[in-house]
């Protein structure tokens, strides 16, 4: 059915022409929801209105009704465009960093009359002393701590001169960590003179401070004020302990910055900071999954964290991914930092583990932060995109045939939802009325049999699947879609094909086509549990069988009761081992006479004169 709309935007975009630039997409109240950059205008723009797309870029061009562009010099040109426009109106469908945080800085005003340390994102102008910016923000709230205990500031969430007298002093002034500035007694100009101190230690000026201690101390003790000239003492061993942790806190930022992106139940962008290899900080932040692939995600996460506000650049960032706009993202970067910084993506080394490193953590903090439903629903949510499936697979039945000769063939359905398997909801099939094996025809009959009784009210098999999963290729597939076809009934069907290392590899469909899985962690490894399970399920029934049969065979021997059979079963696992075996191995199991029966059972007086060859045990009869 024809789309005027799209067919007028597919139309717009063929005329474009083939420079660098930005495309500015439009909403029908024209609010811009999404801004890209192109090296071809023309290309990249008509792609949205043709073909199929992944949900999320559906859904994005199906609320288009416009859209604007802007012809760049440069592919460089339109970079620095494209991140003007994205700050300007952050739109719904760019990837978005929620706060602009990056390198953090403390804040410190001694105009106030009780100073305090704080942590901001940038810089202000506003007459305080920022001191940074620096490593991380972990690292900076570190930074505050440590100061404030070497100093017994308060490092709590009370506020003076509000809350002196209020209440009694918390848990840190007991411990010797803060001077109980909350006591009705306090002294306010003691409590400015050690903030001042903590300028001094933040600007890297930790020696000077020394030097004035000491001769605070030494005049002390002059003045026989021995308990004044210990307590200085005491700060001044505590400021001199922090000048092993004061290159970090006089540094400005990180050489290195390593930087992780992962996607899972969310995405995560992680950036690892690094002092001469030595990691001093870590940034973290969740979000949506982007519309953009990885390359493209990397360069405008980077872009947005790196602002040219935040005054503190490392040498070199490492990226997981190299984007195509690697070389301009750099021209960028030093252009905002007023000096050369470079975009890597290293393949080997020590820089490489760096960047495994920040994977890992933006890994970990996808688990961290989410629950098991979340990442199993985001899972089965990518399977969906995968498979291109109408529903969501909130239902997933799976079956495997497991042969043992023309009349020990069995199938078994397994049954998974949510992710999660329902093991009530299981099933079990004998495979009957075939010459031989046949895992075409077995797979045929199996899925024929289950959705027959569903079709006829059984209420054990009244619960449809929104996807159905068969060990196999596409010739096990097409079995079952034409089993579904007989009884008038749809249902996606994929067959799970596995690698030469008996692992599934892929997905297909009865005509033959193949999705790689392997790609996507989480799908691979849940469509392998499924697979998994499924064969554990059939081989099980299988052996259930098996043992029934041989139990059976057993007790026709006369002297064989249950514990005897049983312990025959343990020792041969099969009827063709317990057959084949000479009196002496059965001995081995059971008591001799008995072996003795179970042998003449099998091998009856006259049958390749067995008996002859055999010799008779101690206490056997004859």
């Amino acid at each position: 059915m024809a789309n005027p709309v799209l067919d007028n935007l597919r139309d717009k975009a063929n005329r474009l022409p083939l420079l660098p630039g930005v495309y500015i997409m439009l909403d029908e109240q024209g609010q811009v929801i999404y801004v890209g950059k192109a090296k071809r205008l023309k290309n990249r723009v008509s792609s949205y209105f043709h073909g199929e797309h992944l949900p999320k870029v559906a859904a994005m061009v199906d609320k288009v009704r416009d859209f604007n562009v802007i012809v760049a010099a440069s592919e460089f040109e339109a970079l620095v465009l494209e991140n003007s426009l994205i700050k300007q109106h952050k739109p719904h469908y760019n990837i978005l960093l929620k706060d602009d945080k990056g390198y953090p800085f403390i804040r410190l005003d001694l105009r106030e009359e009780y100073p305090v340390m704080r942590l901001v994102s940038r810089a202000g102008q506003d007459g305080a002393k920022y001191f940074g910016p620096f490593g991380g923000r972990s690292q900076t709230r570190d930074i505050i701590t440590t100061v404030s205990r070497a100093l017994l500031l308060p490092d709590c969430t009370r506020r003076f001169p509000r809350d002196i007298g209020k209440e009694r002093p918390c848990l840190n002034y007991h411990m010797g960590a803060c001077a109980g500035w909350c006591l009705k007694d306090s002294d306010a100009k003691d409590y400015r003179r050690r903030m001042e101190q903590a300028a001094l230690i933040l600007d890297g000026r930790s020696r000077e401070l020394i030097g004035q201690l000491k001769e605070s101390m030494e005049q002390a003790a002059g003045e026989l004020r021995f308990e004044r000239a210990a307590e200085l003492r005491d700060r001044m061993r505590a400021i001199e302990s922090l000048e092993n942790r004061q290159r970090v806190i006089a540094t400005a930022f990180a050489d290195t910055d390593a930087v992780g992106f992962a996607r899972g139940a969310k995405s995560c962008f992680a950036v690892l900071h690094f002092v001469d290899g030595n990691l001093v900080g870590k940034d973290a932040e969740m979000m949506d999954e982007p519309l953009e692939d990885d390359g493209e995600a990397l360069s405008g996460l980077v872009r947005q964290y790196y602002g040219a506000h935040r005054g503190g650049w490392p040498r070199s960032i490492l990226l997981p991914t190299e984007p195509e706009d690697a070389q301009e993202l750099e021209a960028l970067l030093s252009e905002y930092a007023g000096r050369r910084v470079y975009i890597e993506t290293p393949k080997r080394g020590e820089r490489l583990r760096l960047i495994e490193s920040a994977q890992l953590n933006a890994r970990e903090e996808i688990l961290r932060r989410t629950t098991a439903a979340q990442r199993r629903s985001k899972t089965l949510e990518w399977l969906q995109k995968a498979l291109e499936l109408d529903a969501f697979p909130r239902r997933i039945e799976a079956f495997d045939i497991s042969n043992l000769g023309a009349d020990g063939i069995v199938a078994a359905m397994t049954v998974h939802v949510d992710g999660k398997p329902l093991k009530r909801d299981y099933r079990k099939f004998r495979i009957r009325d075939l010459d031989g094996p046949d895992d075409y025809a077995s797979m045929h009959q199996a899925v024929l049999r289950r959705f027959a009784r569903a079709k006829d009210g059984d209420e054990k098999f009244t619960s449809l699947p929104d996807l159905l999963l068969i060990d196999g290729g596409d010739a096990h597939a097409a079995s079952a879609e034409r089993a579904l076809g007989e009884l008038g009934l749809s249902v996606p069907v994929f067959g799970m094909v596995k690698d030469d290392r008996h692992r599934t590899r892929a997905l297909i469909d009865s005509t033959g086509r193949e999705i790689g899985i392997q790609g996507n962690q989480a799908v691979f490894a849940l469509v392998g549990r499924i697979q998994e399970e499924t064969h554990r399920f059939a081989i099980e029934y299988q052996r259930s069988l098996r043992s029934e049969g041989f139990a059976s065979k057993l007790d026709e021997i006369p002297g064989v009761g249950a514990k005897r059979r049983a312990d025959l079963i343990k020792a041969f696992k099969s009827l063709k081992a317990v057959r084949e075996a000479s009196v002496e191995q059965l001995a081995q199991a059971v008591p001799k006479n008995t072996a003795r029966a179970v042998y003449d059972h099998f091998h009856p007086e006259g049958e390749n004169n067995a008996c002859a060859s055999s010799p008779a045990l101690p206490g056997a009869e004859d």
